[in-house]
């Protein structure tokens, strides 16, 4: 059993006077350890610590700091194999997939580690007779990130690699159910001699989110979890005048026209709706089928989901592991009865799947419904479990249509070997993340990641060049000698 502490400073610190959480492994149900749920005091703490490492930070060459994280993605890279087996431990994704999302993770620092020419500013000579203008790329000072459970070691590293590169400090708020990955990431880059106060660790729930939000010392606020929360965090922060880029939910359709591979797009398709439990803002959630794909793909679908293999992700042959909490597990199968009782047809239930081996195991079976309408409470809302629907349209104007009816747009893909048809997709769907035969259309570090309507809260996202304009200021200099 491991007792978490706050790093603070430069120092491992137990926090007094508060509670702790008992954590489980969420397929086995055996201890963890205990993570604090500090609160208003720690944060202030660590806000204190990092404006106080700030004013020296700033002044390190970018090329300086960016030597700090291509020793912290050597180190990554060396404990490559313990970081998804940690992932694995307190989230329960299976190890191919923990190490998938370990290794988005390394790319995002070493994305950022190309800092000194993400960060140039621009230049214009005699903009008027001998005058000279130019912007400069500046820190702002303090950020934080309040981050989700279900990619404990990637997540993360979508934001502080790119705050710190630019001259930044930081604190970190992981989700309080998935701490291990990020305090031993943090553990790493302590080993990679980043200085004391850059980087900060604070524990916690709800009361350590109004804190980071409403502290005058924290410049701007990262955040990725539910729609209504986004929008809570987008609007408390900027009420005190922060930067806030908040990433929220999705109900994520996937449209199958007649002419796709349909072996190819099942496959995709079913590790869309059913990798990581469903539990990713990428998650296929709705297949829309196009005229005559509709019988052989569900067919084929449901072939696939019963082929899978749940259990806890350390274990070979794996293919599915649990959700993250039995609470979570209530709430998944509370929409699966949402959807009988709504005249959806339950073509595949996983309400009674057990896994001998683990029988405190929070697992639920892949959930296939048919004939899901889009104002039923199953086809409008987001589930974040194993559960899918499958819905019959006419043609692709209907699965556009029904797509943007949605209040969701965060990703959406298209099955299909013509150009025409997926240029149109494209062109006219008015989602952000698109997947052209692709079942999880994840941009890489080098491009912005973040929906549009009630997915996505701010202006500027996640990663990519998004990143650098988030966490700088851009300070412009008319000269003239």
């Amino acid at each position: 059993m491991t007792t978490l502490r706050n790093y603070i400073g430069g120092e491992w610190i137990a926090p007094g006077g508060v509670e702790f959480l008992d954590l489980t492994n969420p397929a086995t149900g055996e201890p963890l350890g205990k993570v604090p749920l500090s609160g208003n005091r720690a944060v202030h703490e660590a806000v204190a610590a990092a404006q106080g490492a700030f004013v020296k930070w700033r002044q390190v060459p970018p090329v300086v700091r960016a030597r700090y994280l291509f020793k912290l993605k050597y180190l990554m890279e060396e404990h490559f194999e313990e970081l998804a087996q940690t992932v694995t431990r307190e989230h329960g994704k299976t190890l191919d997939e923990s190490r998938g999302s370990v290794r988005r993770g390394i790319e995002n620092v070493e994305h950022a580690c190309g800092i000194p020419a993400l960060m140039m500013g621009k230049t214009l000579e005699d903009v008027a007779s001998g005058i000279d203008c130019e912007y400069v790329r500046q820190p702002l000072g303090v950020f934080a990130a309040i981050t989700p459970f279900n990619f404990p070691a990637m997540v993360p590293c979508w934001f502080w690699p790119y705050a710190i590169a630019t001259g930044n400090t930081f604190i970190l708020k992981p989700s309080e159910q998935v701490p291990f990955s990020s305090t031993r990431i943090v553990e790493l880059a302590i080993e990679a001699g980043l200085p004391a106060g850059v980087l900060n660790l604070v524990h916690g729930g709800k009361e350590a989110v109004t804190a980071i939000l409403q502290h005058p010392g924290i410049a701007g606020v990262s955040f990725v979890g539910s729609s209504p929360v986004a929008k809570y965090v987008y609007q408390e922060a900027a009420k005190y005048g922060k930067r806030v880029q908040a990433l929220g939910g999705a109900k994520n359709h996937v449209i199958v026209m007649p002419d796709a591979d349909m072996d190819r797009a099942v496959s995709n398709i079913s590790e869309s709706l059913f990798g990581c439990a469903g539990q990713r803002c990428l998650a296929g959630s709705v297949v829309v089928a196009a005229g005559k794909a509709y019988e052989p793909f569900r067919d084929k679908l449901l072939d696939n989901a019963r082929s899978l293999r749940l259990g806890y992700g350390l274990d070979p042959d794996v293919t599915m592991g649990p959700v993250i909490s039995a609470k979570h597990k209530e709430k998944v199968l509370s929409y699966v009865e949402a959807g009988r009782k709504e005249g959806a047809t339950m073509l595949l239930d996983g309400r009674a799947s057990r896994v001998e081996k683990h029988p405190r195991g929070h697992f639920i079976g892949p959930t296939v419904f048919d004939g899901v309408q889009p104002d039923m409470t199953i086809g409008k809302e987001e589930i974040f479990g194993p559960v899918a629907s499958v819905t019959h349209v006419s043609n692709l104007d209907e699965g556009i249509e029904m797509v943007r009816a949605s209040g969701f747009a965060n990703a959406t893909s298209i099955f299909t070997q013509s150009g025409k048809a997926a240029r149109e997709f494209r062109y006219r769907v008015g989602v952000s993340m698109i997947g052209v035969n692709i079942g999880v259309a994840a941009p890489m570090a080098m491009f912005p990641f973040g929906g549009t309507k009630g997915s996505f809260f701010g202006d500027l996202k996640a990663h990519g060049g998004d990143a650098i304009e988030f966490y700088t200021d851009k300070k412009v200099v008319i000269s003239r000698w």
